[in-house]
């Protein structure tokens, strides 16, 4: 797999080490967002294994599937960050875009001399996001698998991108591909560039919680283990060559979500500096094209793969809550001043 130590990616290793069992090789660049402490527990595990590298770099890649010879490859390395894709599409293109690229190129060439039965067996699963579908007013139909694309930023506009690849390479070379287009995600190891991490981590400490704009923004969120679940069913059971949208079916606007964050802190907190929580809530300038809505139709996941979430947001939230208010020392690592410096350059009022 690739970006295995990144948030969703590391989030899918531990859940697979617990379920499936079968060994794990993990290739990540290591970027601002990747951190081998989401991975610690398992770090001696014999099934588990890291290689530092970029997907970019093809002879890495070559090499490492005639060494592992892998059954299948999950795809999570991206760049995914809407507000750094402005300020640098740069790195979003060449990871996006030209990374599966060259990952795919060389998973082609990997699959192709395999014998019959592995060839059979063998599959390419790429993860992807919401935001290519573009943005939804309150009253459209959530997002199909055959909604056309309309991606809004140079982050969804370079998912978009590798989405189209790995379609291609399915039709054009019969690869045994499969892509997952997921709503927003939440839950432990997320970095706190994010909404939820970063109120969690801003309200405790009791610093200003940035709100883009009204607030109204709109969202469906998915918890992480629900998503990494939703993975593990596409890529045992899904139909090669097919797309498979993800969601949590709870759609609310930012706002609820930074007041029910508060909430709960108010309770499990509450002698943090500034109390009640959501007197910290502040309105800063909107995100630039900020897409207004995104809602997820599940149906196909859910009919075909016997899929559904396993969380609420209320269960949801209230375990991503807990689980930062137990994990200081994981914070105190990740949010160095390079992330300070970040926070305070995008968030200003």
């Amino acid at each position: 797999m690739t970006g295995g130590a990144g948030f969703i990616g590391s989030n899918f290793v531990l859940q697979w080490l617990a379920t499936e069992g079968t060994p794990v090789v993990n290739l990540d660049k290591l970027t601002y967002a990747g951190n081998l402490g989401n991975l610690q527990e398992i770090s001696a595990d014999s099934r588990y294994s890291f290689v530092h590298g970029d997907i970019g770099d093809r002879k890495l890649v070559s090499d490492l599937l005639g060494r592992s010879r892998p059954r299948a490859i999950v795809h999570f390395a991206a760049e995914s960050h809407v507000d750094r894709s402005i300020h640098g599409p740069d790195d979003f293109v060449r990871t996006n875009v030209n990374g599966t690229f060259g990952l795919l190129e060389e998973a082609r060439a990997y699959w192709t001399e395999l014998g019959n039965e592995d060839k059979v067996r063998f599959r390419f699963l790429h993860v992807s996001t919401d935001e290519v579908y573009g943005s939804l007013k309150p009253e459209e139909a959530a997002f199909s698998e055959t909604t056309p694309y309309s991606p809004n930023s140079p982050y969804s506009a370079t998912k978009a991108a590798s989405d189209h690849l790995v379609r291609a390479y399915h039709h054009t070379y019969g690869m045994p591909v499969l892509t997952t287009n997921c709503s927003n995600n939440y839950g432990p190891y997320q970095f706190p560039e994010k909404l939820i991490p970063l109120t969690i981590l801003n309200a405790m400490n009791g610093k200003a919680i940035p709100v883009y704009g009204d607030g109204k923004n709109v969202r469906d969120w998915l918890y992480v283990a629900d998503h990494c679940d939703a993975i593990r069913a596409v890529l045992s059971r899904g139909k090669v060559g097919e797309t498979y949208n993800v969601g949590g079916r709870n759609e609310k606007p930012n706002l609820e979500i930074v007041h029910a964050i508060c909430s709960i802190l108010d309770e499990l907190r509450p002698a943090d500096p500034v109390v009640p929580h959501s007197k910290l809530i502040t309105y800063v300038v909107d995100r630039p094209g900020h897409d207004r809505r995104y809602a997820m139709d599940t149906r196909k996941i859910e009919r075909e793969l016997k899929w559904q979430p396993g969380e609420t947001f209320e269960s949801g939230i209230r375990k991503t809550v807990e689980w930062y208010l137990a994990n200081e020392t994981w914070i105190r690592e990740v949010t160095s001043g390079h992330y300070r410096e970040w926070i305070a350059t995008q968030y200003s009022v």
